[in-house]
């Protein structure tokens, strides 16, 4: 289902103020809204990523600290970079829902073959996947900043790959990771290409700061930007050590495994219960119905991750995850 998610009543206050982006408008790497920078020191190309979805500033507040500070790497390429500008500049705090996207999920588009289809329609998402993706193949190293429907513990997300939760580990924040698929939707940006292969050297994250609009989510949003930078040797290995002494202490992580995501199928999905999620479910638990189809919980325990909101056919409704040992 293409267009915006309005409609959708408004759960939390809006307590962030998105940044005025336009001074990065031009970029310096032939693409508006990105920029990168090189050290005479070779090293990997290691990029972060914001406002892949409209109406989550906290990524963008995460960037434009970064950029204000005018960091440079110590080693190899560092990118910065805004994508969903259009989305982003359609951000109404009075119906802080409604924009994000302007045509499509720009976070689904990323499979083989998805951007190159000539039945498909160039929307506002897919001509910017376009421009940006010819860049994006030459970073190694990706932390894509994101944040959530619904007030619970930030969490990041890991990828299917061994390699996504060591990289999770390196980061350090937040305490939660989540390994998964995907969505049957389509292919996320973190999953893109050698993202996602076992065999691949690249890696990526993907973390979800927060509750979207909450003040709490730019300052870990802050706080993960800082974990990868240090993790993957862009900058000194002291970087922003003041700011986290003063954040609190670097949690011990958990880990959940997502079993599958529950794909909806009909228009008459519906919960059978306000899940917010992290909700520890026995095993049969009622979740939902799919139209008159039930869905339970296949296992015990049965973790829900994320709920969703836009109840959509095709989309995910929830991830049903159980805990795993830490690495």
């Amino acid at each position: 289902m293409t267009g915006s998610a309005t409609g959708l009543p408004n759960l939390y206050p809006v307590e962030l103020t998105p940044p005025d982006l336009t001074p990065y408008a031009a970029g310096n790497a032939g693409v508006p809204y990105l920029w990168t920078f090189e050290a005479a020191a070779p090293g990997p190309h290691v990029a972060l990523s914001a406002i892949v979805h409209g109406n989550e500033p906290c990524g963008a507040i995460a960037l434009d600290w970064l950029m204000r500070m005018a960091l440079r790497p110590v080693r190899g390429k560092l990118s910065f970079v805004f994508v969903n500008i259009a989305a982003y500049e359609a951000f109404d705090p009075e119906l802080p829902d409604a924009t994000r996207w302007v045509d499509e999920d720009f976070n689904r588009l990323w499979g083989p073959g998805r951007l190159d289809d000539p039945d498909r329609p160039v929307t506002c998402e897919v001509a910017r996947a376009r421009e940006l993706r010819p860049w994006l193949s030459t970073v190694d190293l990706l932390l894509d900043i994101h944040s959530m429907q619904h007030k619970t513990e930030p969490l990041i997300i890991a990828g299917p790959a061994a390699k996504g939760r060591a990289l999770a580990r390196e980061i350090g924040w937040p305490g939660i990771v989540v390994t998964d698929q995907g969505h049957a939707e389509g292919v996320r940006m973190r999953d893109f290409e050698g993202f996602a292969d076992p065999a691949s050297p690249k890696n990526a994250a993907l973390v979800e700061c927060g509750q979207h609009w909450e003040a709490e989510a730019a300052e870990v949003a802050k706080d993960c930007a800082t974990g990868f930078l240090r993790a993957t040797g862009a900058v000194a290995p002291d970087f922003g050590a003041e700011r986290m002494a003063a954040r609190p202490p670097r949690p011990a992580q958990r880990v959940y495994e997502v079993s599958g995501p529950v794909t909806i199928q009909t228009d008459a999905f519906r919960f059978a219960e306000a899940w917010r999620g992290f909700e520890h479910l026995e095993q049969g638990r009622l979740i939902g119905w799919d139209g008159e189809r039930e869905v339970r919980a296949p296992h015990d325990p049965t973790v829900l991750i994320m709920p969703s909101r836009r109840l959509w056919p095709g989309k995910t409704a929830v991830r049903l995850a159980r805990p795993v040992a830490a690495e």
